[in-house]
């Protein structure tokens, strides 16, 4: 084992007995096993998309396979050989439709392209050596490894916002194309520092790309997202918590416990769901639960109904390992599975516990701040902006995590002048979203944009400023202060690099995949830094 893809990393420099987030070996072994099958099946499939042929089983195969491996999203060793299993058909598949045209490429056929899974569970793990980190910094050095990776980790976010337009019906041939391409890249293993840099760039911009088909995907079944109050108190009654980011999930849920009595309530990075309009009509979505992922094993051990989880962060469950359940990709061993959103074992489960016995005292905080709504009163905005009422906007936003230092955005939160904003997304807002903030010229001086991947809301709604005052967005009174902790937070990194964005704060700490070579050299181009401390980061911004 050998894993260095998220911000908690042992020692800052991999993971190798036991993973942080809880993952073992034998598991960590065959994902990277599953990413090396994915990168072969995706050679044949490149070509394929270049001869105008596309497979959608292949297809979406390639991106669920891919968001299995994010950190916090599987963790059963049985599910990932099943899945070996289907990557070796599908390989042979691939294999197949592309025979007509072997004659066409006379490149090498790198290695993955002939894999097959000829064994058991076991020996797959042995197997899995030829797919390790460790191999590929032996073949390549720690610079090249570390910059292909920076890829592969991003395109792993990438996939998993995909998968989420995917499920609402919101497919694009090209996009998975363009994935089929860059993971053909990096199984061909001829790697150049020039063309690495390139493609790490090229990789922000297929996320962006996707995450405006999943902005699509979630505004068009569910409108836009409006200014709601969302009670963070509990109500009496039978409880289900929903957590993750898909939304399907949690409509169908919402759905199938019509008229049974039973609250449901959002968790993590669900609670932006209570602003879409198609979602929040349904009353008994009644509020959001707990904080953010990292300390879910506490607040769910006292939740007294059943649990949902639907996509990434999860956590060893504990004392309450028969009241939650996954779906979709999400795995843990022994742990409940629901498949083809079929809740009935987990709305029994909620019954059977005793919910909640009375009402707590109400209180709310507010989301719904996506680009429409900001958009909406842009020209009251814009000129409090030119009036310097408002003199800068901060966007501090990304994921939450359990390793020291993350106070840093609680205190740099509550040290932002009153003349300011913060727009903020993801769950590291979980650090400072129920704080009083107040109000900035009539607009709460707090705006919630929503999940992570709705940082395509707040591109958007710098990029109309910008054209606004005439000018780059690099000009704007906007500063990005960022933290990060699985591989969403960095296609969302690629995705502002891509785009040009200088000067942001990135935190707590830098990336272990990337060399001090490496990140010197991105950090050059586009003054990427570490935080530093409040006081000090607020002074150069604002001086």
């Amino acid at each position: 084992m050998f894993c260095y893809q998220c911000e908690q990393t042992e020692k800052q420099t991999a993971c190798t007995i036991k993973g942080v987030c809880g993952k073992n070996e034998l598991t960590a072994d065959l994902q990277d096993l599953l990413i090396y099958a994915a990168k072969g099946i995706s050679y044949y499939a490149d070509i394929l998309a270049k001869e105008n042929i596309h497979n959608e089983e292949i297809d979406h195969f390639i991106i669920q396979a891919v968001f299995a491996t994010l950190t916090n999203v599987n963790f059963d060793p049985q599910r990932f050989f099943i899945m070996l299993q289907t990557a070796s058909d599908l390989l042979d598949k691939a294999k197949a439709l592309y025979q007509p045209f072997a004659s066409k490429y006379k490149e090498k056929i790198p290695p993955m392209a002939n894999w097959r899974l000829k064994t058991n569970l076991e020996g797959a793990v042995k197997e899995s050596e030829i797919a390790s980190i460790k191999k590929q910094i032996q073949v390549h050095g720690e610079d090249i490894a570390g910059l292909s990776n920076f890829i592969l980790f991003g395109l792993k976010g990438t996939a998993a916002y995909l998968d989420h337009a995917f499920v609402l019906n919101k497919k694009s041939p090209a996009l998975f194309a363009k994935i089929h391409e860059m993971l053909s890249y990096l199984a061909k293993e001829n790697f150049s520092m020039d063309e690495l840099l390139k493609r790490v760039l090229k990789t922000g911009e297929i996320n962006l790309e996707v995450m405006k088909l999943l902005d699509a995907a979630n505004t068009s079944t569910y409108g836009h997202p409006e200014p709601t109050k969302v009670r963070i108190t509990p109500m009496k009654g039978k409880a289900i918590v929903v957590s993750g980011h898909d939304l399907k999930d949690l409509e169908e849920l919402l759905k199938q416990t019509e008229g049974k009595n039973i609250n449901i309530y959002t968790h993590g990075e669900m609670l932006p769901a209570h602003g879409y309009p198609k979602l929040k009509k349904y009353k008994h979505l009644v509020g959001n639960f707990g904080g953010a992922w990292q300390i879910q094993q506490r607040e769910f051990a006292v939740f007294p109904g059943s649990i949902l989880m639907t996509t990434n962060c999860l956590q060893e469950p504990k004392n309450y390992d028969k009241r939650i359940f996954t779906t979709s990709v999400v795995g843990w061993p022994n742990v409940s599975h629901i498949h083809n959103r079929d809740f009935t074992p987990l709305i029994n489960a909620a019954l059977n516990e005793k919910g909640y016995e009375q009402d707590h005292p109400e209180k709310s905080i507010l989301v719904g701040f996506a680009r429409n709504a900001i958009l909406n009163v842009s020209d009251k905005l814009i000129n409090a902006i030119k009036a310097k009422k408002i003199r800068h906007i901060f966007l501090i936003g990304g994921c939450d995590g359990a390793k020291a230092g993350r106070n840093y955005y609680t205190q740099f939160a509550q040290a932002v002048p009153n003349d300011c904003l913060i727009l903020t997304l993801a769950c590291g807002k979980y650090r400072f979203n129920k704080l009083e903030f107040g109000t900035v010229e009539g607009f709460p001086k707090l705006l919630d944009v929503g999940q992570c991947n709705d940082s395509y809301s707040a591109i958007q709604v710098a990029l109309a400023l910008a054209k606004a005052f005439d000018c780059s967005v690099n000009e704007l009174p906007l500063s990005f202060i960022l933290s990060w902790y699985e591989q969403k937070a960095v296609a969302i990194l690629l995705t502002l690099l891509h785009l040009g964005i200088k000067n942001m704060k990135l935190g707590p700490t830098l990336p272990a995949f990337l060399t001090k070579q490496t990140f010197k050299l991105i950090q050059d181009k586009f003054n990427l830094t570490q935080i530093s401390t409040p006081e000090e980061d607020l002074k150069a911004i604002l001086k």
